[in-house]
Parts: structure tokens; C-alpha cells; sequence
């Protein structure tokens, strides 16, 4: 069997062509293995059923990596400072949620601690346990639940609807309050950015054939 990359302890399973369902109209259809950046697209309504990305696993690992770094430094920093009067108010992503709470909102409070940041501490620090050790043809315990578990966090991960809200929310307030961005909403920006690159670079059919070849017991 070939090596998908030269030093890289990962024979395909096989050359033969696969089965596969479309996403958008379920036409089973079969597709021949692809090569590095080829596509395959469905025969009955043209969408793209699937996609060999070149260097899929080393993109999900330095994406997953820094989204992490991302997430700490904008639950570390505030990403609002704001001056009304001789009042001055700090918010980080923490605050937030204890602020609503405070406020008598607990359900709010708790959605944005789930999607903003469970979930996506979920999806990337998965991601980056699963992907690295990949790479080099490896696989850490429990690697096949953890995949399974990030893969339905996915569509739980919704930084991207937050940070859009939340600059809504800044423009109205500039016109009552001086508003200055702190280092939390450029990092919790770089976050959306690593998330969203991280998810499209990894190329599934790969990661699950990795994960079948490393978990084979060694004779």
C-alpha cells in the first residue's frame, strides 16, 4: 500500500473506489480515490461530496493549537473596557455570563458559557488530541469517542454568532459610553478564525482511516 505522505506511518486502506452518500441529496454513488487537493461532486445535483485536502491533519493541528491559545487569552483579558461618566466597567466572557446571572437570567447566562465556551473547547481541544498524535501514526486512548464527541459539538460551536451579536450590541453603545476593545475581542476574533480554518482543513475520510490504522493491533 502507498504512503499517503513520505515519513509519515499512514498506508491508505485501500486503492479501490469508495461508496459514498451525498450530504444534500443521499444519491449513493461510488467515487474513486482521490489525490491530494482533487474533488469528488455528485452525479445527481452537482454538490461536492467530498474533498482530499492536502495536509489536512498538520492544518488541524496548528489551527486546533492556536484556537486553544486563542481561548485562553480571551478568558483571560477583557475584551470590552467601557467609561460612562466617572464610571469605568470591565467585561470579559466570564463577566458576562455572571452578570447575567445577576441579572436574573440564568438560561442566557448559560448559553453562553455552553456555546462560547464548552463547546468550543470541546471541538478544538478534541480535535488537537485526535490530529497531533494522527500525524505521527499514532493514537491516543479513547481517540475513536473522542472524534465521535467533537463531531457532534460541531454545529454547538457558535463564537462566530456571539462575536457578531456582540459587535451589534458595541455600535449601539458607542453612540451612550466611550468604548475601547481590549486584547480578549481581538483574541476571541482569532478564535473564530482558527475554529472555522481548523474544521474546513480536516479531511474526515482521512482522519477515520488514520484512526483504523493506528488502532490495528501490531503483530
Amino acid at each position: 500500500m502507498k504512503r499517503h505522505e513520505p515519513g509519515l506511518s499512514w498506508p491508505r486502506l485501500n486503492a479501490e473506489p469508495m461508496q459514498v452518500a451525498c450530504h444534500f441529496c443521499d444519491a449513493l454513488q461510488t467515487t474513486p480515490r482521490l489525490a491530494e487537493g482533487a474533488a469528488a461532486y455528485c452525479c445527481q445535483c452537482g454538490e461536492m461530496i467530498c474533498q482530499n485536502r492536502p495536509r489536512s491533519l498538520a492544518h488541524a493541528t496548528a489551527f486546533s493549537a492556536a484556537a486553544l491559545i486563542f481561548m485562553v487569552i480571551a478568558h483571560a483579558f477583557p475584551f470590552l473596557t467601557m467609561d460612562s461618566g466617572s464610571v469605568r466597567t470591565r467585561l470579559t466572557l466570564t463577566d458576562a455570563a455572571t452578570t447575567l446571572i445577576g441579572d436574573g437570567n440564568p438560561l442566557l447566562a448559560l448559553a453562553i458559557v455552553m456555546f462560547t465556551m464548552a463547546a468550543p473547547a470541546v471541538l478544538m481541544g478534541g480535535l488537537l488530541y485526535v490530529a497531533a498524535p494522527l500525524r505521527f501514526g499514532l493514537a491516543f486512548p479513547g481517540a475513536v469517542t473522542v472524534t465521535r464527541l467533537f463531531q457532534k459539538f460541531e454545529p454547538w460551536s457558535m463564537l462566530e454568532v456571539f462575536l457578531l451579536g456582540l459587535i451589534v450590541s458595541l455600535m449601539k453603545l458607542g453612540k451612550v459610553a466611550d468604548i475601547q476593545f481590549g486584547l480578549g475581542l481581538w483574541a476571541l476574533g482569532g478564535l473564530v478564525i482558527c475554529t472555522a480554518a481548523a474544521m474546513a482543513g480536516i479531511d474526515r475520510m482521512e482522519l477515520w482511516d488514520r484512526l483504523e490504522i493506528a488502532n490495528r493491533p501490531t503483530e
